[in-house]
Order: structure tokens, then C-alpha cells, then sequence
């Protein structure tokens, strides 16, 4: 009797804890795909979506804290609620495009605008400005300058360059610090263990792992590392601490259409998830995770 009634309380114990386990959550927009929107990682469902304008183009999105979303819609960042309300928003210049939009530690936002010359802009809690860096993109095509710009420990910038191939590393002035070049059109730029970049090659349909120090490439990954699918056009990437790694796979510059959006491969390029067909989900650039 005993033993039954352990196991009877195991087994509730066990229901209790599977019942409260938060699920994976992926925030997630695109060139060309005219809204952002949330979906459960396992199922693919669409959980929350929120329209673009005809003008609006998503190259970055995430989430804070408080659950408001952040993203660059190029011609303004924008901070809203999960009731569409408008919190704040930034506007472009003329000649201008935002492409990052992202929270800082500080809880201060960080925006990067292509334009002549190219802007870093921060912005306090309430979104008013703070601080501006400006540099040379040395891209005359403002859509070929970059699209996603972080913000190191060290308070410098990481700053992937499409046009040139290249990611170099600015200090808080603007003035260029260190270039490794990646090849490619890199698109994003993630810190990573030891100081390390993850780095997207866009176009190039390639992953790679950068020592900005040695400014060495570490590891390379390419379609023919996968065990199945394809690279089309690598965009954001996330690295979670079991050493795998999220992909957005854009395919607006591809025929095929048959790739995933999202892919999940671990340390030695197997494939051990993809986001499953939603007819609503046409092209993904930018994703964020969280858990609920």
C-alpha cells in the first residue's frame, strides 16, 4: 500500500512538473513577409501577429522584458505592446534605413541606420536619444551597408558589412578598431563563448565561427555539412548554451521555396529541428527566443 502510494504521489509530482514546463517561444519577421509574429517552436503555430505597413520592412525584432516588442521596420524602430499600441518609435531620415533595433543591458535600446554617413543611435528607457556614433559603411548602396550592429562589454561596436565582405569592430567614436574578413555578405554578428563571433554569410549561405583577436575563422558551416536541408540566405542566428545553433533561413532571394524558415542543428551540423509549415509564414530574417 505503501509503494502504490508513492508511486501515486511520484506520478502527480511528475504531471505537475511536465504541466509547468515553459515552452520555447520564437519571435520572428522578415523582408518581404508583411507582419511579425510569435509561434510555438513545437508546433508552428501562430500565437500573436502584428501587421506591417505597406512602407514597413522587419530586418530586426525582440522582445523585453516587460513582453512589449522592439523591431527595425526601416523606415522607423518602433516599440509596441501585444495590443499593437505604440509605446515609441524613431524615425529615419531622408536617405536613411533602420536596420537593427535591439535592448542593451543598461536597458537603453540601440538602433543602426544606413545612410551617408551611417549612424549608431542609443536610446534611454522612454526611446529619447542619448547617444549617436556615425561611421562610413563604405557602401554606396544604403541596402548593402549592414543589417544587424551590436554593442560589446568593452562598449564597442561589432558592425557586419555586407558590401565589403567584411566585420570590423568600431570604438565608441566610430574609428575602426579590427577587420576580419568573413567573405560573403554577412548579415548578423552574435558574441559567443570566449569572446568569439557568430557570424551570418547572407547570400554566401554560410555560418561561421570568427576569432576577432587572431582574426582567424574558426569553423565554417555550409549546406554540405548538414545532414539534410539547405542554406539559402543565413540571417540572424542564436546560439543556446547546449552548443546549438538557430538559423533564420531567408529565402527571398532563392527559387526554392521548399526550405525551412528555421533551422536548429547541433555542434556537428546535424538538423535536429525545423519550423514546422505554416501557409502564413512566407520569409524569416530575424528571429528571437524566449520561454513561457
Amino acid at each position: 500500500m505503501k509503494t502504490m502510494k508513492k508511486q501515486f504521489i511520484y506520478l502527480t509530482l511528475l504531471l505537475v512538473c511536465c504541466s509547468c514546463a515553459k515552452k520555447e517561444k520564437l519571435l520572428i519577421g522578415g523582408a518581404g513577409w508583411q507582419q511579425i509574429a510569435i509561434v510555438d517552436k513545437a508546433s508552428g503555430t501562430i500565437e500573436w501577429s502584428h501587421p506591417l505597413a505597406p512602407e514597413e520592412e522587419c530586418n530586426d525584432v525582440e522582445m523585453t522584458p516587460r513582453g512589449e516588442i522592439l523591431y527595425a521596420g526601416k523606415q522607423a524602430a518602433k516599440l509596441i505592446t501585444r495590443k499593437h499600441e505604440t509605446v515609441w518609435s524613431y524615425e529615419a531620415g531622408e536617405s536613411e534605413a533602420i536596420y537593427t533595433a535591439t535592448r542593451l543591458e543598461s536597458g537603453n535600446y540601440l538602433l543602426a541606420i544606413a545612410g551617408y554617413p551611417a549612424r549608431i543611435v542609443e536610446l534611454d528607457t522612454q526611446g529619447e536619444p542619448v547617444k549617436e556614433v556615425t561611421f562610413h559603411a563604405a557602401a554606396m548602396d544604403r541596402s548593402r551597408q549592414f543589417r544587424h550592429i551590436l554593442k560589446t562589454p568593452e562598449n564597442t561596436y561589432v558592425v557586419p558589412l555586407m558590401d565589403k565582405h567584411k566585420v570590423s569592430e568600431l570604438d565608441e567614436n566610430g574609428h575602426t578598431l579590427r577587420t576580419t574578413y568573413c567573405g560573403g555578405s554577412p548579415f548578423s554578428v552574435k558574441l559567443i563563448d570566449d569572446g568569439n563571433w557568430l557570424v551570418s554569410g547572407g547570400d554566401a549561405r554560410f555560418l561561421a565561427e570568427v576569432n576577432p583577436r587572431t582574426r582567424s575563422i574558426l569553423k565554417t558551416v555550409t549546406s554540405e555539412n548538414l545532414n539534410w536541408s539547405s542554406l539559402l540566405c543565413v540571417g540572424e542566428l542564436i546560439r543556446y548554451k547546449n552548443g546549438n545553433t538557430l538559423i533564420a533561413n531567408w529565402n527571398g532571394n532563392s527559387e526554392d521555396k521548399s526550405q525551412p524558415h528555421l533551422l536548429e542543428i547541433d555542434a556537428d551540423g546535424q538538423v535536429v529541428w525545423r519550423l514546422p509549415f505554416h501557409p502564413e509564414i512566407i520569409r524569416v530574417s530575424t528571429v528571437y527566443s524566449f520561454f513561457k
